[in-house]
């Protein structure tokens, strides 16, 4: 079978490429991985060597190039059948790609204002109406998926699925901005972090040396 390479921005900040990344890890996928610093000069034309959107992340499969996250999870979801990545039962399935959807085409105020920025600590940022609204959203889906799923493990749906890779970067954000949750939520919120994978992205992310000024806030008040 070809190799599986996946190209993926800043750890620390690029929502999109930990979706598909840390559902390839908790799958066990064999990939190379390659990272791209985004918004420097050199960015766009480097992305655009692997990506025709000219956008991370981008999927390269032998001849095959996939370049949506969403897209990404649903092709391997094809080319690895015998991978856990949804629930079983068709009333489970249509629900988690049902929030799946949601998570890749909505909540735009929470991205617009909360950016992903796993290193930083920014409590209280960006909280207004509409990011509220989002925030409520998202945790009522989480809520009922934990009560309808908890005595089978404890990710959204028991096991860990593509629904949990979507909504991770979630987790990040609403630790960066110390979002208040209800108990159901935080313990979700810590069965992602604690996820190996997870880890591995969140040590990564520490590591990095770029800095990004519109999602660090410090920088950016000064520019």
């Amino acid at each position: 079978m070809p190799q599986l390479t996946l190209v993926i921005g800043n750890k620390n900040y690029s929502s999109w490429s930990l979706r598909p990344w840390l559902a390839m890890r908790e799958a066990e996928l064999e990939f190379e991985e390659i990272q791209i610093p985004l918004y420097t000069p050199e960015a766009p034309a480097q992305i655009r060597q692997y990506s025709p959107s000219g956008k991370v992340p981008a999927l390269q499969h032998g001849d095959i190039v996939v370049w949506d996250s969403l897209a990404i999870l649903e092709y391997l979801v094809e080319q690895f059948p015998a991978v856990y990545w949804l629930p079983e039962d068709s009333k489970s399935r249509a629900i988690a790609r049902s929030i799946c959807a949601e998570m890749h085409s909505g909540f735009t105020e929470l991205r617009q204002r909360m950016p992903m920025n796993i290193r930083a600590r920014y409590p209280g940022e960006g909280m207004t109406p509409a990011v509220q609204a989002d925030i409520a959203r998202i945790t009522a889906i989480w809520q009922e998926c934990r009560q309808a799923y908890q005595t089978e493990g404890d990710f959204l749906f028991g096991e860990f699925t593509l629904a949990d890779a979507m909504y991770a970067p979630v987790v990040t954000r609403f630790i960066t901005y110390d979002v208040a949750l209800e108990p159901i939520c935080q313990d979700y919120c810590e069965a992602i972090v604690a996820v190996p994978a997870m880890q591995e992205w969140i040590a990564a992310a520490h590591a990095e040396p770029e800095t990004i000024a519109m999602y660090d806030l410090e920088e950016y008040s000064q520019s």
